[in-house]
């Protein structure tokens, strides 16, 4: 028996980092899942992964979470493939640093749009499905089964970081977003939560010497951070070292679960040790 079995999870940014490891961690715990990313290649070794465990455990909705209309895009096509919708998490992400001084209106504008208006836009897609299901599982059973939204959020968004006043606005505002769907969607027994990462080892946070480059907004974004800052923390972290991206997934797992079926509203902290 697994903790997701039956259940039908959509997972943003899953085709690498901690997208990819919490779509594999939900299939291993019997949920069928939508693997999502704005590459179709890695998304679709992601589910070739995952399915090849045996059944079609995974399907592939691909896309660009900044259009408008993805939201409507990826949950109608989890709706009409796979039959229903359990689980949201809004995970998918990139950072585009600078101090604010020098920080462009595309700079601010591309990561609001990805971290906070894409999310927000995937939840209101979800909306008519979600409640209308809800009222008909009261009428028949007097009670809704429960359903669950994780957003990602970021403790750069909980207590600010030098460099990222896009990434850190973005990501305070989804933890608003979060509460709100708490209180809003409770009455439908849905449990809306965020998970706010520290260091995790991933694309984000790989050293800079890589010189991985992606287009972003007709520009190209250098994706990682300076070997020093990255040195520098890992030595204030209690536990030593950085996360790893199953070690990010589990949490998610946990606030996707029926057991967090009365943790509705709450941001939690992933970093270590390290909160501010």
């Amino acid at each position: 028996m697994g903790l997701l079995d039956g259940k039908i999870a959509i997972v943003t940014g899953s085709g690498r980092g901690i997208g990819a490891a919490a779509a594999k961690l939900f299939a291993s715990h019997g949920a069928q899942v939508v693997v999502s990313d704005l590459d179709p290649n890695p998304a679709n070794e992601v589910a070739e992964q995952i399915n090849a465990g045996g059944g079609k455990q995974a399907i592939v909705i691909p896309g660009d979470v900044t259009a408008e209309d993805f939201g409507e895009k990826i949950v109608n096509g989890t709706i009409e493939q796979l039959g229903g919708l359990d689980i949201i998490v809004n995970n998918a992400g990139y950072t585009w640093d600078a101090v604010i001084h020098k920080m462009t209106d595309k700079q601010w504008e591309a990561i609001i749009a990805c971290h906070l208006t894409a999310p927000f836009r995937i939840i209101r897609a979800a909306a008519p499905f979600i409640r209308d299901t809800a009222k008909q599982e009261e009428d028949a059973n007097g009670h809704a089964k429960a359903r669950k939204i994780v957003n990602v959020s970021s403790v750069s968004g909980l207590y600010g970081n030098a460099g990222q006043a896009n990434y850190s606005a973005a990501k305070m505002g989804v933890v608003g977003l979060t509460k709100t769907i708490a209180k809003e969607w409770g009455r439908f027994n849905v449990q809306s939560n965020a998970v706010a990462f520290g260091f995790i080892e991933t694309r984000l946070t790989q050293s800079k010497e890589k010189k991985e480059i992606i287009e972003r907004e007709g520009e190209k974004v250098s994706l990682g951070i300076p070997d020093q800052n990255r040195q520098m923390a890992s030595m204030v972290i209690p536990l030593g070292r950085p996360g790893t991206a199953d070690e990010a997934a589990g949490p998610i797992l946990f606030l996707a679960s029926p057991l967090s079926d009365y943790v509705s509203g709450i941001v939690l902290e992933v970093h270590g040790g390290r909160g501010g």
